[in-house]
């Protein structure tokens, strides 16, 4: 077992909250004194230009499968150049109609070294991946991978 912390902290900096105009800006501070702006979503009223909940989620599927996917095709003897993932993650209502991350499509393009793996063996890494994979194991989202490699 493990514990993981991430502190938040906004402070009132700019509009009125009477109309709805105030910021939601804040930040978000983690171990070794990483601090990242974070807003809501711009459809939300949010900064476009900082994180918001919603990639972050999207972020934390993608990274916890390339982290789990790298883990595994060590153990399996394949080495992983290089990972890149263009992950989108769909908010929506779910079946009892409330707002969600319903989906998140994961789209890793793999360079492998000499040893690459047959399109079964690399269908088995992501399904390997995925099941192990702590975020995933956490949420009700829908998760599909669409991979490729070079």
């Amino acid at each position: 077992m493990s514990e993981h912390h991430a502190a938040i902290r906004f402070t009132h900096s700019s509009g009125s909250f009477a109309d709805k105009s105030f910021s939601r800006d804040h930040q978000w501070l983690f171990k070794g004194d990483q601090t990242l702006l974070a807003s809501s979503a711009p459809a939300y009223n949010g900064n476009a230009a900082a994180v918001d909940p919603e990639d972050a989620f999207t972020a934390s599927l993608a990274s916890c499968h390339m982290l789990t996917f790298l883990a595994i095709a060590a153990v399996k003897g394949f080495e992983v150049l290089s990972y890149a993932d263009d992950a989108v993650g769909t908010l929506d209502k779910n079946a009892e109609g409330r707002m969600s991350m319903v989906k998140v499509v994961l789209r890793p393009r793999i360079v492998f070294g000499e040893r690459k793996p047959s399109s079964a063996e690399l269908a088995d890494l992501h399904e390997r991946a995925h099941r192990a994979c702590f975020i995933a194991n956490s949420v009700k989202t829908e998760v599909t991978v669409e991979s490729q490699t070079d």
